[in-house]
């Protein structure tokens, strides 16, 4: 059965949700700040934030946050880490693919992930030992053996161009024997996707924590592998993920790793 901490982050996930719906009818008049080259802040990624932690401290006031916009707060075993609208860029084009994303890390591992779309009242959640469910129903990855007829996911590191040319050089490596490959603006609805086995695979450089803690959760508990480029098990330290079904998952690394600079396998 899951813990209660994953009613609360449901509860937490769909208050931002409902603020995002919200504010929708009225992008043009939103506030919005270039945080650095590429990537964007808006007052609804604050309002949401805001809502996310006063209704997990409010049942959880000794535990610790790590949030996008706010930043690290507090000391403590548990830490939530909150993305509180990933696929910004998406929201404020009207672009309708993105959501907020909660995780929980206990001494450094994700066990619990809530992701959730607010505009296709899709709700992921994920707990250790309990898995991986969409609306209730379990999910699980996909059982595509190779990439072969595989769809993968990716995004590009709008973050670190100087790794575009080794990421566009994987993503030619991949797309030469899987069937196509994505690219949604959203690495926490690309990671549910794959618990769910709409997508095969997925691949990408430079995340941070709060855009892949509860989706590595959600993959791992629906059956799946996530590691870095070197083949690490575990949440990347680098932000350079590979998850999917096991098999999925050693069939890209070995079609990858000819393409990747020893940068991006430390």
């Amino acid at each position: 059965m899951p813990r209660p901490a994953v009613n609360v982050a449901v509860r937490a996930a769909r208050a931002a949700g409902n603020i995002m719906l919200r504010y929708m009818n009225r992008l043009d008049s939103l506030e919005v700040v270039e945080k650095q080259r590429h990537d964007y802040v808006s007052e609804v990624d604050r309002l949401a934030e805001t809502e996310i932690i006063r209704e997990l401290k409010r049942a959880f006031p000794r535990d610790a946050f790590l949030a996008e916009e706010s930043g690290a707060t507090g000391k403590a075993r548990n830490t939530w880490v909150i993305d509180p609208l990933d696929g910004t860029h998406n929201y404020l084009r009207g672009f309708p693919h993105f959501c907020t994303s909660i995780g929980l890390v206990e001494n450094g591992e994700p066990t619990l992930g809530v992701i959730y779309d607010p505009l296709r009242d899709e709700l992921f959640t994920a707990d250790r030992g309990n898995g991986a469910f969409l609306n209730d129903r379990r999910i699980r990855v996909s059982r595509r053996p190779g990439l072969d007829g595989a769809l993968l996911a990716t995004g590009f590191p709008f973050r670190q161009r100087r790794h575009l040319e080794p990421q566009l050089a994987m993503t030619r490596a991949l797309l030469g024997q899987a069937e196509d490959i994505r690219r949604s603006g959203s690495a926490a609805l690309d990671l549910a996707y794959v618990a769910a086995g709409r997508f095969d695979g997925y691949f990408e450089t430079g995340l941070m924590p709060w855009d892949m803690a509860a989706g590595c959760v959600l993959v791992r508990e629906a059956g799946g592998r996530y590691c870095d480029f070197a083949g690490r098990d575990g949440m990347p330290a680098s932000g350079n993920i590979v998850a999917g079904a096991v098999p999925m998952v050693t069939a890209m690394l070995n079609t990858m790793t000819p393409e990747v600079p020893p940068v991006l396998m430390r």
